[in-house]
């Protein structure tokens, strides 16, 4: 009888486990997503570890990846290595114009968080004086459509200046260094430039800031719909805590940077996270930067910006 009892008990628990192997083969054994200093509530998402908490029942991981700029965030979705990126709305459009296959499923911030700077001395004054000057732009990101857009506003071209291709902190050292001219900036360390060298920002135009948009790789957003949902749930839990407690939200972001209380407060002051719906209004800022650079030469005038941007933003996984 106690064999008997025994044989039953390995049964059920072989049975068990098999029904584990079967729920897991359905579904990510982790989920892979970035933080950034330039997604303020990713930050809280991770020091918090709530994504880990909300998947953690499930026994689904959560794996972290640093993003330096949207277009790391992009090419880390590209290959698969992300599941979840942070970027501008401007520079998602531009890598679902050149094939990746992302989804735009939620707003992290309405930012002002990209201007062209200069040096505190410098002579330039106006986007027309940086004609033959050294500009430091990471290609790919926001910053760059910016700086694309301000010298289409100049009757210039890329053509006109120097471009000198960094990533973003490498674009500040640049910068104080003067290796190069100006620099087509990104928040904080475009507020850390200003606050501890003396930098100028001399263009700026807030609208044509793009929103920060978190993205999805639509092969793994089409294999797990309710997850990336969950997903969203949880990034809203930490945007609504980031209102509440702004004092914990810059304390972050001061660790995770190494910057100072000055320099946070004019990054935050200039990101607003009131709201994380992603829609018509988003997609009409997208659409509007898509055609200025097909004006400007950029991308091709024959795509069809409209039709693009309303294809790679999808609100349907928002949540309530």
């Amino acid at each position: 009888m106690t064999h008997a009892i025994a044989r039953r008990a390995l049964g059920a628990a072989a049975l068990s486990t098999f029904a584990i192997g079967r729920a897991r083969a359905a579904g990510p054994d982790e989920i892979r997503i970035d933080w950034a200093t330039y997604n303020p509530v990713s930050l809280i998402l991770k020091d918090q570890g709530l994504l880990e908490k909300a998947f953690a029942a499930d026994g689904i991981k959560i794996r972290w990846a640093m993003s330096a700029g949207s277009n790391k965030a992009l090419e880390f979705l590209n290959a698969s290595s992300l599941d979840f990126g942070s970027t501008a709305g401007a520079a998602a459009l531009i890598a679902k114009v050149n094939g990746n296959p992302i989804k735009s499923i939620y707003v992290f911030s309405r930012p002002e968080w990209t201007a062209l700077v200069t040096g505190k001395d410098s002579p330039i004054k106006t986007v027309a004086d940086l004609k033959g000057q050294r500009v430091a732009v990471t290609r790919g990101t926001d910053p760059h459509i910016f700086l694309v857009r301000a010298l289409a506003g100049a009757g210039l071209t890329e053509k006109d200046v120097k471009l000198v291709l960094l990533q973003h902190a490498d674009g500040r050292t640049a910068l104080e260094r003067g290796d190069v001219n100006a620099w087509a900036g990104l928040d904080p360390l475009m507020a850390a430039s200003e606050v501890e060298s003396g930098a100028r920002l001399f263009f700026r135009k807030p609208e044509a800031n793009t929103w920060g948009v978190l993205n999805v790789r639509e092969e793994f957003a089409k294999a797990n719909p309710g997850l990336v949902k969950r997903v969203l749930t949880v990034y809203e839990d930490a945007r609504k805590w980031c209102l509440a407690h702004p004092a914990e939200l810059k304390a972050s972001l001061m660790t995770a940077t190494k910057l100072s209380d000055p320099v946070i407060a004019k990054q935050l002051e200039r990101t607003d996270i009131s709201s994380g719906k992603i829609g018509a209004v988003q997609a009409g800022t997208i659409i509007e930067a898509g055609k200025a650079l097909q004006a400007a030469g950029v991308l091709d005038e024959k795509l069809d910006m409209t039709a693009i941007a309303n294809g790679m933003i999808d609100p349907t996984y928002l949540p309530a």
